[in-house]
């Protein structure tokens, strides 16, 4: 598996990172504006384009008992609409305390949801990178 692309959805912004089959690392790039979690799909096509991932990876919010949580539906909704517009597989990804993990890994003290995206970008490297140590 080459390059991989990872998502950490939200209502307003879409964290985006990319990751490398080969060495199972991850690199956060920035945050997509998106209005009620709908994105700016040509940002998307124009990652996809410069890029060229062979798969991307949708952080998948789950409760700490393991289910759905309700916001699931919607980052699956999602993950279907990345499927059917660019034709990659879509994998879901546990993310599970990956905030908690990026504020660690880049030292953001402000709350989530940051606006220059910063912190988004670095959750969703964060559950790239554990989607490919466990997947590839």
């Amino acid at each position: 598996m080459g390059v991989v692309i990872g998502f950490d959805y939200g209502l307003r912004r879409i964290g985006v990172a990319t990751g490398q089959g080969l060495t199972q690392t991850a690199t956060p790039l920035r945050a997509l504006r998106a209005r009620d979690g709908s994105p700016n799909w040509e940002e998307i096509a124009t990652l996809i384009m410069e890029w060229k991932p062979s798969a991307l990876v949708v952080g998948l919010p789950l409760n700490m008992d393991g289910s759905d949580s309700e916001m699931a539906v919607r980052v699956r909704k999602f993950g279907n609409r990345l499927h059917g517009r660019f034709g990659l597989p879509v994998y879901f990804a546990d993310e599970r305390l990956s905030t908690q993990e990026a504020r660690a890994l880049t030292g953001y003290q402000g709350r989530a949801g940051d606006q220059d995206g910063v912190l988004d970008a670095a959750a969703a490297a964060c559950i790239l990178e554990r989607w490919l140590k466990d997947s590839v």
